[in-house]
């Protein structure tokens, strides 16, 4: 009997935090409405969470992969402090026109690509045929067709996170 669950990929900025653009200050990470609800909602239906997210600001030499690290760090404790739980973080700091040479490349973890989705894969049990990705761009729907899973758009100004995540998991 396999032991796997379901995941709930969630794409970060735009999603779970508002996107204000190459966003990775802690005085930038705005919360997006109901996203707590949204997270603990899937928790307590037995998904894994699991953000994947593009951070392209890397390669572009905006910030570092210090500053994605804090910023990872701190949206989880602050979505704990509200019950919610995210299980793992996946972030793709590459770019094939970034300024930064280590990082300019065309890589498979960068959505559309579903890198980021199959190392999740491997960290983890899952079980793709109920799992899903909540995105806010059609790259992450593009990811998740990639992988094999559901992909859900969002649009944070004119639906509830909450009642996404509710829809996704039936």
């Amino acid at each position: 009997m396999s032991g796997a669950r379901p995941a709930a990929f969630l794409d970060r900025d735009g999603v779970l935090n508002v996107d204000h653009g190459y966003v990775h200050r802690l005085d930038e990470l705005d919360l997006v409405p109901g996203a707590a609800d949204a997270v603990r909602l899937l928790n307590n239906a037995g998904y894994l969470v699991i953000v994947v997210t593009n951070q392209s600001g890397v390669a572009r030499g905006r910030y570092g992969e210090d500053a994605v690290r804090r910023f990872n760090d701190e949206l989880a404790k602050r979505l704990a402090a509200q019950g919610a739980r995210i299980d793992a973080f996946y972030y793709c700091p590459h770019h094939p026109e970034g300024s930064v040479a280590r990082y300019r490349i065309a890589c498979d973890c960068r959505k559309p690509n579903p890198g980021m989705l199959a190392q999740a894969a491997r960290d983890f049990d899952i079980d793709r045929g109920k799992s899903f990705l909540i995105g806010d761009k059609p790259g992450d729907s593009e990811a998740a067709a990639a992988f094999g899973i559901k992909g859900v758009l969002f649009d944070q100004k004119t639906q509830s996170l909450v009642d996404v995540a509710r829809d996704a998991t039936r």
